[in-house]
This record gives structure tokens, sequence and C-alpha cells, in this order.
């Protein structure tokens, strides 16, 4: 009976260390097993402005953090260069004006990318003047001076802008500065009109001392073109469609949060980047607002609309026949129209 007493101590003993055990270890496993956060790079539009405020909303409201994503945002420059940051592993993911990267993919420059996401469902691109001014339609720009950035989508788009809006191209004298000098040219007269995109309006104002601005909006006879979007690598794209999905939709929820809350997400900018205009930054974001909710869900793309597209730039010269839309865009990662 003694022996079998210790026997049944030792075995309850043994059960009671495996138990243990097994609990330390269970409780272990998850800790080791936690999932790192996806560390990526984003380069904005340009700069820091209101149409770029959402990256930092996406930021500070934790949405990237939910998606599993640690994203460092840095300054963009400008199509071109965004596409090069892109090819060079330098980022991930950017935000720029679709309609000039799908003319550098044209012309074969640049074709290691895909759209994922429209923030813009328009164009941006206008001809914007001040009252007073003597422009009120499109064919008054004959005769006058238009200013635009050096290289920019603003100057390419013109001649299919101008061949529907009955303007003679040739009768248009183009000054040609860097953006942030363009609305001191206008100001001081220099240049009767700007090529350049509606949203920086507010800022033309500002800088013209109130003077009210006039918008001519391309879009309004080349409606088939997208504004601004997001992109990433066609490496991404294939190989990695979730971290691509989890970026999009963190960034569209911000999106969509910046245009509900303008004056919350300029302050949010401005807290990230003391250097931008408040002031402008809410006028950006408002002007932008209806063309990223224009009846479409929000980022959202047509195949269809996106074969239109290409055929009004190749129609325009702007590109050679050949790019299709499956070439710029995966379909299976933008949302649905």
């Amino acid at each position: 009976m003694r022996r079998y007493r210790a026997l049944l101590v030792a075995v309850l003993a043994t059960a009671l260390i495996g138990t243990t055990g097994g609990c330390t270890s269970s409780k272990a496993e998850p800790a080791a097993a936690e999932k790192q956060a996806d560390k990526v790079t984003y380069l904005t539009a340009f700069g820091a402005v209101g149409r770029d405020a959402f990256a930092w909303v996406a930021q500070e409201k934790g949405y990237f953090k939910e998606a599993g994503l640690d994203v460092t945002i840095q300054l963009g420059a400008a199509t071109g260069e965004n596409l090069k940051g892109l090819a060079a592993g330098q980022a991930q993911f950017a935000n720029l004006d679709l309609i000039g990267a799908w003319i550098l993919a044209g012309k074969g420059d640049y074709k290691d990318f895909r759209t994922i996401a429209a923030i813009h469902q328009q164009s941006l691109v206008s001809i914007v003047t001040l009252e007073g001014s003597g422009i009120t339609s499109p064919k008054d720009l004959e005769g006058k001076k238009v200013g635009a950035a050096t290289g920019s989508v603003n100057q390419l788009l013109f001649p299919a802008y101008a061949k529907l809006a009955g303007i003679d191209a040739s009768k248009v004298q183009w000054v040609n500065a860097q953006p942030p000098q363009l609305p001191a040219l206008l100001a001081g007269g220099q240049v009767q009109a700007l090529s350049t995109f509606l949203i920086g309006s507010k800022g033309i104002e500002k800088a013209a001392g109130g003077k009210k601005a006039v918008i001519l909006p391309y879009s309004k006879y080349l409606g088939d073109l997208y504004g601004n979007g997001i992109i990433t690598t066609a490496k991404i794209a294939k190989e990695n469609p979730d971290l691509a999905r989890r970026f999009r939709d963190a960034s569209l929820k911000a999106v969509k949060y910046s245009i509900e809350h303008p004056d919350e997400a300029a302050q949010i900018l401005k807290k990230a980047q003391p250097a931008a205009d408040i002031t402008a930054a809410v006028g950006e974001i408002t002007l932008m607002t209806p063309y990223v909710s224009s009846g479409a869900a929000i980022g959202a793309m047509d195949q269809e609309r996106v074969a239109r597209a290409i055929a009004t730039l190749q129609a325009g010269g702007l590109i050679p026949a050949g790019l299709t839309p499956d070439a710029v865009v995966d379909f299976g990662l933008t949302p649905k129209a």
C-alpha cells in the first residue's frame, strides 16, 4: 500500500509539472508569433499640401497601424520623380497624376508600376485666371500668355484640350516656371492665365491679394481622364497583393475622413509638416471633394473608362498606339466602380 501511494504521488507530480510547463509554453507562443508591421515608404504627390493631407491623417488616426503597416511618408516632387523613386526601390507606394504617369508609360519611359486606386475621379487640370483678365472662355486664351510648371502634365494635355475646346493652340504663348512661382507670375501680370490644378486656386487668390479666380476645367472636354491616384510597383501588385490592398484601404479610409473633416485634416497636416498653410490646405481639400466622391465608390476605376482615357491620349498625339489598360492599372486591386 505504501508503495502504491508513493507511486501515485510521483505520477501526479509529473502530471502537474507537465501541465504547468504546457501553460507556460502556450502563453509565450502568441508573443513570439506576433506579426510585425510591414515597413513601407510612401511618396506624396507634391510636397505637403491639402491634396496629400490624407497620408498624415491615416498615420495620425492609426489607419496604417490597423492595417499592419509602418509607413514612412516622404515628400514627393512630381510625376516623373515619383516614378523614378519607385523604380529605384526608394518607395513602395506613391500618389501622382495618373494621366501624366500613363503618358510616360505610353512613351516607354516607365512601365513597372500599377495603379491601385483613383483619388480623383476626374482630372483636376484646369486653366486658372483672375477676374478682369478678359478670359471667360477657352477661346479667350488665344493671344495670351499662359504659365505652367516646366514639363508638367498640364501643358502636355493642352493640345488635346485645345482641339476639343476650339482653341488655336498655336496662338497661345507658354511661360514655364517652377510650381511655387506660378501664382506670383499671374498676380504680377507676367501671364494672363495658368494651366494648373484647380485645387490650387485658393492659394492663387491669396497671392493676387484676394482677387477671385476664374476656373476653366479641362474635364469639361476631357471627361474620361482621371486625376491623382495611388500606384505601387508591378512586382508588389503581382507578388504581394495583400500588402497593396492593406495600403489602399487605409489610404482611402483616410481620404474619406479628410473630405468629411477638412479643417481637422489640415490641422493634422500642419502638425506633421509645420510649413504647411492651413488655409490653403482646407481650400484644396474642399475643392477636390466633388472629384473624390463623384458618384463612384472612393478610389474606384473602370476598365472601359481607362481604355477611353488612353484612346484620348493617343488621339491627341501624346502617346503612340499600343498602351493597354492592364499595363498601367491592376483591376484586381482597384475598388469597383
